[in-house]
């Protein structure tokens, strides 16, 4: 036999074992069980599948959505906890913090919250001022508190200028 012929039939016989495992795997899938239940048959599946990713491209915005207005809800929240201890201290002591640490070794905080979209209590960005707020106040020191976080909000605005 010549090459050529050997390879033709090699060809041929490669093909048919596809067919063959193909035919069993679609009879596999429309298989009449000892009950009368039929099975699926693959277009059923294919359409079944093509449904559920047209409702996962359609919830998956919503759901990205809601997780950002959820760490934008916390943020406001940890800044508004964050900027009322600070007024605290500074009344309480007539100074101003010289960092946030200070607040949790003064008892105005357990510990720095972390900020959502950093995940790190480390990136809080203080803001120093001269000026003393109060006619109380001895020491200036931390007047307020952003997020270190480089992105914009939904609204935006970057969340280090809220």
């Amino acid at each position: 036999m010549k090459t050529s012929d050997l390879r033709v039939k090699n060809r041929t016989a490669i093909s048919l074992r596809r067919q063959k495992w193909l035919s069993s795997f679609l009879s596999l899938l429309t298989e009449v069980s000892s009950e009368g239940q039929r099975g699926f048959t693959l277009i059923e599946m294919m359409v079944v599948l093509s449904i559920m990713l047209i409702l996962l491209a359609l919830a998956l915005p919503s759901y990205n959505h809601s997780i950002i207005r959820a760490r934008e809800g916390v943020l406001r929240q940890d800044l508004f906890t964050l900027r009322s201890c600070i007024n605290q201290y500074t009344e309480d002591k007539q100074k101003a913090p010289q960092s946030l640490d200070d607040l949790v070794s003064g008892g105005y905080l357990k510990q720095l919250p972390l900020d959502p979209f950093t995940n790190s209590n480390s990136t809080w960005q203080a803001v120093q001022e001269d000026i003393l707020d109060s006619v109380d106040q001895q020491e200036p020191g931390i007047s307020d508190v952003h997020s270190g976080s480089n992105q914009t909000s939904m609204e935006g605005t970057a969340y280090s200028e809220w």
